[in-house]
C-alpha cells in the first residue's frame, strides 16, 4: 500500500487519528504522542501505533495539524539574564547543546530569547500572548520571576531548569545541588582542611540554596560548627567570585579551603588568592561547581562538582514535548513524574 494513495478510513476519506487509535487499541492522545515523538510511550505501544499507521496508510498533515491544533512547531528557550552572562558562562552553552541535540530528530524549531531587562520582558510577554510558540524552556529563573506565572496564565506548556522552590508547580529538570554541595565539603574535609569557606550563588535561586544546605550539613555531620563568617554570597560571575574572595580573606585570613559554587566564581577567587600570595592547593584548596571547560583549563586544574548539563537539556526537551502532546493543565496530572533530578559527581583535580 502506498500511504496517501487509495488508503481510506471508515468514513471513506483519508484515515483519521481516531481510526488509527481504534486500530491500535489506544487513546487518541497516545497516537498523538507517538506521532509527535514524545519519549514517554512504551516500545510495545509505539510499535502498535506505528503498525496501525502503516496498515491504514495514515499520513499526518503537518500544516493542517498545526493549524487545527493552533500549533507553530516552534519552542522558545527563554533566558531571563543579560546576553553577556549567557555567553560568559559555559552552563548556558552546554544546556543549549543538549536542547539542540534532542530536538534534532523532530520538526520543532528552537528560538533563543533573552529577557534580562524590563523592556525585553515586556516584548516577550507580548510575543507569548500571541501564542507564537508551542512551549517554553525557562533557564536560570529566580524566585521572584513573573515569567512562570505568565506562562501558566497563558496555558503555554513550559519546563523550568531547576525549581523556584520546593513547591514548584511547573515541570522541572535539575541536578542534585544538595548532594553536590555536600560532596564538595566532604572532599575538603577528607583532605584535612579545617577552615572551609564557601562563595554562594545568588540566593534567590533555589539550586544555590540547596548547595548551601549541603555545605552546612556536611560540616555539621563531621562535628564542625558552621562559621557564618566563612559564607559570602556571590552571583555566579567571575567578578562576583573576586569580590567574595576578597571579603573572605579580610574576614578570615586563616581559611585553608574554598568551595566556590560555580567554576566561573572559582576562577575569580583564584585570581585574588594568587594576588594575596596564597598557593593553591598548598595554602588554600579550591573547589568549583559545574565541571566546565574552565575547570579543566585552570592552573592548577580545578576540582569541581560535575552536573550533567547537556543531559539536563535533553531531559527538559523530553518533558516539554510530552507537555505539548498532552495539553491538560499540569496540576491535573500530578507532580511525581515531572520533577526530574539528575545526579552530580565530584571530579578531583590538583586544586584540592
Amino acid at each position: 500500500m502506498v500511504a496517501g494513495h487509495g488508503a481510506r478510513g471508515r468514513s471513506g476519506g483519508r484515515p483519521t487519528l481516531e481510526e488509527v487509535a481504534a486500530r491500535a487499541g489506544v487513546g487518541r492522545g497516545t497516537v498523538s504522542r507517538v506521532i509527535n515523538g514524545s519519549p514517554r510511550v512504551s516500545d510495545a505501544t509505539r510499535a502498535a501505533v506505528e503498525a496501525a499507521v502503516a496498515e491504514l496508510g495514515y499520513v499526518p498533515n503537518t500544516a493542517a495539524r498545526a493549524l487545527a491544533a493552533n500549533r507553530t512547531d516552534a519552542i522558545a528557550m527563554v533566558v531571563p539574564e543579560p546576553e553577556t552572562r549567557f555567553f560568559a558562562e559555559p552552563y548556558f552553552s552546554d544546556m543549549l547543546k543538549g536542547v539542540g541535540a534532542q530536538l534534532s530528530d523532530t520538526e520543532m524549531q528552537l528560538l533563543l530569547i533573552f529577557a534580562g531587562s524590563d523592556r525585553e520582558r515586556e516584548r516577550l510577554a507580548q510575543y507569548l500572548a500571541a501564542h507564537r510558540v508551542d512551549g517554553v524552556l525557562l533557564v536560570s529563573v529566580h524566585a521572584d520571576d513573573p515569567l512562570p506565572d505568565l506562562l501558566a496564565q497563558l496555558e503555554i506548556p513550559a519546563v523550568i531548569s531547576g525549581p523556584r522552590s520546593e513547591q514548584e508547580t511547573l515541570p522541572s529538570v535539575d541536578s542534585d545541588n544538595y548532594g553536590g554541595g555536600r560532596s564538595a565539603v566532604e572532599h575538603l574535609i577528607g583532605r584535612g582542611r579545617g577552615r572551609i569557606a564557601t562563595i554562594t550563588g545568588r540566593l534567590d535561586v533555589y539550586g544555590a540554596q540547596r548547595r548551601i544546605e549541603g555545605y552546612r550539613e556536611a560540616l555539621e555531620d563531621a562535628g564542625r560548627e558552621v562559621d557564618e563568617r566563612l559564607i559570602v554570597p556571590g552571583d555566579f560571575t567571575e567578578e562576583g567570585g573576586r569580590r567574595a574572595m576578597t571579603e573572605l580573606l579580610s574576614r578570615c585570613p586563616d581559611l585553608d579551603a574554598v568551595f566556590a559554587e560555580s567554576d566561573v566564581m572559582a576562577a575569580g577567587a583564584r585570581q585574588v588568592l594568587r594576588e594575596a600570595g596564597r598557593r593553591i592547593p598548598d595554602d588554600v584548596a579550591l573547589v568549583g561547581y559545574d565541571d566546565s571547560a574552565i575547570a579543566r583549563h585552570m592552573d592548577p586544574p580545578l576540582t569541581s562538582v560535575r552536573q550533567p548539563i547537556e543531559e539536563m537539556g535533553r531531559a527538559m526537551i523530553d518533558l516539554l514535548l510530552d507537555e505539548i502532546a498532552d495539553r491538560r493543565p499540569a496540576v491535573s496530572r500530578g507532580l511525581e513524574r515531572r520533577q526530574v533530578v539528575l545526579p552530580t559527581e565530584l571530579v578531583a583535580r590538583d586544586s584540592s
